[in-house]
């Protein structure tokens, strides 16, 4: 993934201002995403061996669940007749797991280089991140966070860029006694979703007037970035490749939903009844509910 860096630099402050936990609870968190495939057999020895998951004790559901340190990260759905996502529609732009600590994404860095796996990285101030694409071409992140307290925050916007990772440097870092196989670590969970939007007006209108997500950062040329309770971002919004675009065919391979959970059911209730006097719509699903985007991308919304 390369976006352009911001324009401006931004110099530190101590934290994150408070006013950014007032929309949505500060104990949000992500949870699973659901992603769709061709082949979930293919896909399920990609995200264990390659990326190091844990695969989860199943449903009758026939979903293929992934975790780690027994929380489920990521579902997988068969449709062996999904196509590839066409190009410049909404949906995901990749989904990212967020491991404990720079050892482990050493060892993350160690493992896809020894598969031979083409990958990106970025230095993004508040993160390190590595890139790649699933088997059915779904994006992926993996990260690890710099203590927040090294987050540098000017007027409610944290401080980000596109800068080069020093992959050799993070690569000396594997511990080597951790073998190429090993699982990803107890700690990993889901620290953010990125989306492709077909118009940023109307991405904000939902999500941080409706939702309730406040902006961390808007410097990003064609992106913007909200977060919940001081986090650098929960989501990425951007139309670098989908602008003016509509949601992808539903026999396509993509994102099927993301979820977000909340502290409590009685947090859940409130953004449920906050999100329908609104005007959106929203579907019960079991703890929680489910609401739908301007361009259908969906999220499940349950206690934590």
């Amino acid at each position: 993934m390369t976006v352009a860096p911001p324009t401006d630099s931004t110099p530190p402050t101590d934290s994150a201002p408070a006013s950014l936990a007032s929309g949505l609870p500060a104990g949000l968190a992500m949870g699973a995403v659901r992603l769709r495939v061709r082949d979930a057999a293919r896909a399920s020895t990609f995200y264990t061996g390659t990326l190091g998951l844990t695969a989860m004790a199943g449903d009758s559901d026939g979903i293929v669940r992934l975790g780690a340190g027994g929380r489920v990260l990521i579902e997988l759905e068969e449709r062996r007749d999904a196509r590839p996502r066409p190009p410049g529609t909404t949906g995901l732009f990749h989904v990212a797991i967020l491991v404990p600590d720079r050892a482990a994404l050493a060892v993350a860095l160690r493992r896809l280089v020894a598969r031979r796996i083409a990958i990106g990285a970025s230095d993004h101030i508040v993160s390190e991140a590595l890139y790649l694409d699933d088997p059915d071409g779904n994006g992926i992140e993996i990260y690890r966070d710099r203590p927040a307290g090294d987050w540098r925050w000017e007027n409610g916007t944290v401080a980000m860029a596109t800068d080069h990772l020093d992959g050799r440097g993070l690569l000396n870092e594997a511990p080597a006694a951790i073998p190429l196989d090993a699982k990803l670590p107890a700690g990993t969970r889901i620290g953010h979703v990125h989306l492709q939007v077909g118009d940023l007006a109307r991405a904000r209108r939902f999500y941080v007037e409706h939702v309730g997500f406040e902006v961390t950062t808007d410097r990003y040329p064609g992106a913007l970035f909200v977060s919940a309770g001081g986090y650098h971002h929960h989501l990425g919004l951007n139309i670098w490749q989908s602008r003016g675009g509509g949601p992808a065919p539903q026999d396509s391979v993509g994102l099927v939903h993301y979820a977000v959970e909340l502290p409590d059911a009685a947090a859940v209730e409130a953004l449920r009844v906050r999100l329908e006097a609104a005007g959106e719509s929203t579907a019960p699903i079991p703890g929680g509910f489910s609401a739908a985007d301007p361009w259908g991308t969906r999220v499940w919304v349950t206690a934590g």
